[in-house]
């Protein structure tokens, strides 16, 4: 049977990268690389009872906010969605993203959200670049499109010395899984090896580059140089070992610095409780506004990175996940700040936060989906949304990261 072409207009963005049409029969029509305003010719893929996606075949109508794409690899490369918005657009639907899935998911009617903060570095940003073997041996990225690794020789959101990095590295693993680039703001390049196995790899290059196995815990073991680089936000160095996560854009992490310290409105007497704190970089900044801090990290590297990277006094940090430690510890923090993982927090840590009751929640998060779950959590235990500010964190991209306020009501 002959798959079913639709013309489409589009008329709202949707999560995930996709602009929205209605089709017949009541359908809701989710279409990649289109652009809200535009009519397409669009390939139904995927069917189910009300909604349905699509390969974009032809912009019959195309926006006026529609560019051409700087990389020859869009389109079939997973990397990016919107190279073909112009950069305020992409602004804008990340923010109207926002807004939907507040109200879908969160429960929030005309949520309000601020405009999304641009990144001053749209291009040649990423710190890190993550590749993977393809069947022939080269190294590249997943294609959503060919359903296999496809390799790749360049890639516009990407530092240049990332690629450099990529083309003159000669590395011999046959059960590599995972090769992370990674270049600090000194300029020093890391190499994080993934491998089935604990078998150091064969590994050259024209130029110094330090080497690292990351282990299943996401601790690192240095094979070459060192098991970290050194990542500057708001002038502040940070240490960041090979299995921590890094800051994409540092320009970009600096303002979501700015609106945790914006909604924690600290004046110098508050208690704080981070949890899943990282390497330190938010607590570095809340320690200066803060009576003091207590900061909860699982990551073994997390954790002896933290303790490099900080100078104060009274920050109190603990070692381990956030179920394990937080039962154990008494503390009635005025503010709680969390950066989780993209699958947000666990039932027994919003069961945790609960008991906490802080006057303020200061919530950070790279996935709106789960941020939108766990706010609608946090308002039926009596929390009011004040406001979320997204920060564009990955230009060129449908990643929006954002930074929440909920004030506890009766506060």
């Amino acid at each position: 049977m002959a798959a079913e072409v639709i013309t489409l207009d589009l008329t709202d963005s949707a999560n995930g990268g996709y602009a929205v049409g209605r089709a017949s029969r009541g359908r809701t029509v989710f279409v990649p690389f289109t652009i809200p305003g535009e009519k397409v010719k669009a390939e139904i893929h995927t069917e189910k009872n009300k909604y349905a996606y699509a390969h974009l075949v032809k912009v019959l109508q195309p926006s006026l906010d529609r560019v051409e794409p700087r990389c020859p690899h869009f389109g079939v490369c997973g990397g990016c969605h919107f190279q073909h918005m112009a950069y305020e657009t992409q602004l804008q639907v990340k923010r109207a993203v926002v807004i939907d899935q507040m109200e879908r998911i969160g429960n929030v009617r005309a949520a309000p959200v601020a405009p999304t903060v641009a990144n001053p570095q749209p291009w040649a940003y990423r710190t890190e670049m993550s590749l993977s073997p393809t069947l022939t041996g080269a190294l590249g990225f997943w294609s959503p499109v060919k359903k296999q690794v496809i390799a790749i020789d360049t890639c516009p959101i990407t530092r240049p010395e990332l690629l450099d990095l990529k083309q003159d590295i000669d590395l011999e693993l046959p059960g590599l899984r995972k090769l992370t680039l990674r270049v600090g703001d000194d300029e020093a390049l890391l190499a994080a090896v993934e491998v089935d196995g604990v078998e150091p790899p064969q590994l050259e290059a024209d130029f110094p580059v330090s080497v690292a196995i990351v282990l299943p815990d996401d601790t690192a073991v240095n094979l070459v140089g060192e098991n970290f680089i050194i990542q500057s936000i708001k002038g502040r160095d940070f240490r960041v070992s090979a299995g921590c996560p890094l800051a994409p854009s540092p320009a970009a992490m600096a303002f979501v610095v700015d609106s945790v310290l914006h909604y924690s409105g600290l004046k110098g007497e508050e208690q704080v409780l981070e949890l899943y704190s990282g390497v330190g970089t938010l607590t570095a900044f809340l320690a200066e506004q803060a009576a003091d801090v207590v900061a909860i990290e699982a990551n073994e590297d997390a954790v002896a990175d933290t303790a490099v990277n900080l100078e104060a006094d009274n920050v109190s940090l603990y070692a381990g996940t956030v179920e394990e430690v937080l039962p154990m510890i008494d503390i009635k923090p005025d503010v709680l700040v969390l950066n989780p993982p993209k699958e947000g927090v666990s039932r027994e840590t919003a069961r945790l936060i609960a008991g906490l009751r802080p006057s303020r929640i200061v919530y950070v998060s790279s996935d709106i989906a789960t941020f939108a779950r766990d706010s609608r959590g946090f308002m039926r235990g009596g929390y009011r949304l004040v406001e979320i500010q997204p920060i564009d964190v990955h230009p060129q991209t449908f990643h929006v990261d954002v930074v929440g306020l909920l004030e506890r009501q009766d506060a």
